[in-house]
């Protein structure tokens, strides 16, 4: 079985819990707010075995929502949780508590393939495999015109890689191939893990260039990011986690108000909420 291919939906998180008398008007605009959202990830929780779910909850009711359409960020410290909701959210693991909601319905495990590709970081997948072939193999896999497969080969700079075996490539050689692999599946969300991990100043330029250019299509990603300036030039969104915690979410303007920064950049504003 082929772990890191797992084909996985993401869901996101709302912010929003109506209270048992929520109004008419409350209860409709939930209704509506929902329906604009594209996932939706409510109160999930998790917590390892062995572990007190109290005071060792990896994930603590955590909250947040993916819009159709964009590029969200995951920013947070090393041990913040991230790699887990990660992994939740992909259904590598089971949440303990909370729910998934995919366009307005609870999303069960079974149909979470139609939904999102997931992309982990730091894989070799056939590793004995030519480039040429494995990219091959995706585009044929996923019924993909041949034209999307060569406008990714210049920005990745694939050509010079497609004689050699994955167990060859550098880091960065390798995470150019798998970011094509990714953009080559046709799932309304893509979850790339550390997408910039491995290149350099130019590449990774580049790499923001084809992720906006995705989102432009209608297509969704979120992405788990170390880096803060990076971050702030590819996504339109955040959510900042912190022990478990989604402890801010929304655009700059919107975290600038969270932190209560007016005038904040993106570290003040994560050392603040964080």
């Amino acid at each position: 079985m082929i772990v890191w291919s797992i084909e996985i939906v993401i869901l996101s998180t709302l912010n929003l819990q109506l209270r048992p008398t929520a109004s008419s008007l409350e209860s409709s605009y939930l209704q509506l707010y929902t329906f604009l959202c594209l996932c939706i990830f409510y109160a999930v929780s998790f917590t390892y075995p062995g572990k007190d779910p109290e005071t060792q909850a990896a994930l603590k009711k955590v909250n947040f929502t993916i819009q159709a359409g964009e590029a969200i960020a995951l920013v947070g410290r090393n041990g913040a949780g991230k790699t887990t909701l990660f992994e939740c959210l992909a259904g590598l693991i089971p949440s303990n508590a909370g729910e998934i909601r995919y366009r307005g319905e609870v999303l069960p495990s079974s149909r979470r393939k139609d939904a999102l590709f997931y992309l982990p970081d730091a894989i070799t997948p056939w590793a004995e495999q030519t480039v040429k072939w494995v990219l091959s193999f995706f585009e044929k896999l996923y019924g993909q015109s041949h034209d999307k497969l060569v406008k990714l080969l210049d920005p990745l700079r694939l050509e010079e890689l497609r004689r050699a075996r994955l167990a060859t490539l550098s880091k960065g050689e390798r995470k150019r191939v798998l970011l094509a692999l990714g953009l080559l599946t046709p799932h309304p969300l893509l979850l790339l893990d550390e997408p910039f991990d491995g290149l350099d100043l130019r590449q990774t330029r580049d790499v923001m260039t084809l992720l906006r250019n995705e989102t432009s299509t209608g297509r969704t990603l979120m992405l788990s990011i170390h880096q803060l300036v990076d971050a702030e030039r590819v996504c339109d969104r955040l959510v900042l986690l912190s022990a478990g915690k989604a402890v801010g979410e929304g655009s700059i303007s919107d975290l600038r108000v969270q932190a209560r920064l007016p005038e904040g950049n993106l570290e003040e504003i994560f050392l603040a909420l964080t």
